[in-house]
């Protein structure tokens, strides 16, 4: 057993106070120098692009990043050069902002600069990091790029929904017809029109003008929730220290909002199941429709899970 014995405050001289803080003050100053000294024979042994400015233990550059992002990394960028080194806590962020070394970045390097960062919304939102917009190079990343560049959006495809998109844009043009006589939104009216095209080629459902409003406006709110919780910010995705402890919050935000998109899109893949006649045929060439096609010659790889994740990209 071991006991360790501290004096009280009130036994402690003022020279002992005074000679403890310079050791303390000495410490953090070489473990600073130490960071300091380490981070730049790593990069210059590395080989790494320059950093614009000092890189802070454990923040690393996060204390420059002020809104709008795209005006402080032009502003650090002009002053500094094209290519920099920055450091988002733990992680490092290339930044490059000369033409040809983007070109060189998306070409020569390409597999290089492929794979996703492994962030919080990644692993809800993109379902554990398998959906197109999160997974990593590799053969699943090609097989989805391969559907949606082949069976998807291929211009076959896009050309098979040329009528609807005509449709949408007269049936628009209408409703600004009728309510000319008063102020118009047209965020609004764009939006929604953006909306049922979009839901369209996906469900080859409706959603505004029709007699769909209520699922309409639950899919509406759906977006807007996407938007917000994407671009919010997860200072835990930069110091995993943060993320030990967990940034509840934002988490279950996410849990809760992936559950009703999962929800909502289960639905639609359960009603393409059951229609017949005419009305298959009409939803054949959905995108619903067509990986459900997929889903019959291999039901394994082709998944309600994977169906979803697709729609939801």
């Amino acid at each position: 057993m071991l006991l360790l014995s501290f004096p009280s405050p009130k036994e402690l001289h003022p020279s002992s106070i005074s000679t403890i803080m310079e050791c303390v003050f000495i410490t953090v100053a070489l473990l600073v120098a130490s960071f300091l000294f380490a981070s730049h024979f790593r990069r210059k042994f590395s080989n790494l692009p320059p950093s614009p400015f000092p890189t802070l233990p454990v923040i690393g550059h996060l204390y420059l990043l002020k809104k709008p992002l795209y005006r402080t990394f032009a502003r650090i960028s002009a002053k500094h050069g094209p290519i920099l080194l920055i450091r988002f806590g733990s992680r490092r962020v290339l930044l490059v902002s000369s033409p040809s070394a983007s070109e060189e970045c998306f070409t020569k390097n390409d597999i290089i600069f492929a794979n996703r960062p492994r962030l919080l919304a990644g692993k809800i939102l993109g379902s554990n990091y398998s959906s197109m917009g999160w997974a990593s190079y590799g053969d699943h990343w090609r097989n989805l790029r391969r559907i949606s560049t082949i069976e998807i959006f291929s211009s076959h495809r896009l050309n098979d929904f040329r009528d609807l998109r005509a449709d949408e844009g007269r049936l628009m043009i209408r409703k600004l017809m009728s309510e000319c006589s008063s102020p118009v939104n047209f965020t609004s009216v764009f939006h929604e029109m953006t909306l049922n095209l979009m839901m369209r080629m996906i469900s080859g459902k409706r959603y505004f003008g029709g007699d769909m409003e209520e699922e309409g406006k639950r899919f509406q709110e759906m977006v807007k929730e996407t938007s917000l919780v994407a671009d919010a910010s997860n200072i835990g995705d930069h110091l995993p220290i943060i993320g030990w402890f967990g940034v509840m919050g934002l988490e279950k935000k996410m849990i809760a909002l992936q559950k009703k998109r999962e929800e909502f899109f289960q639905g639609l893949i359960e009603q393409h199941r059951k229609v017949d006649g005419a009305e298959a045929e009409n939803k054949k060439n959905t995108m619903i429709g067509v990986l459900l096609q997929l889903q019959g010659t291999d039901p394994e790889y082709y998944t309600d899970e994977l169906i979803t994740s697709f729609c939801l990209v």
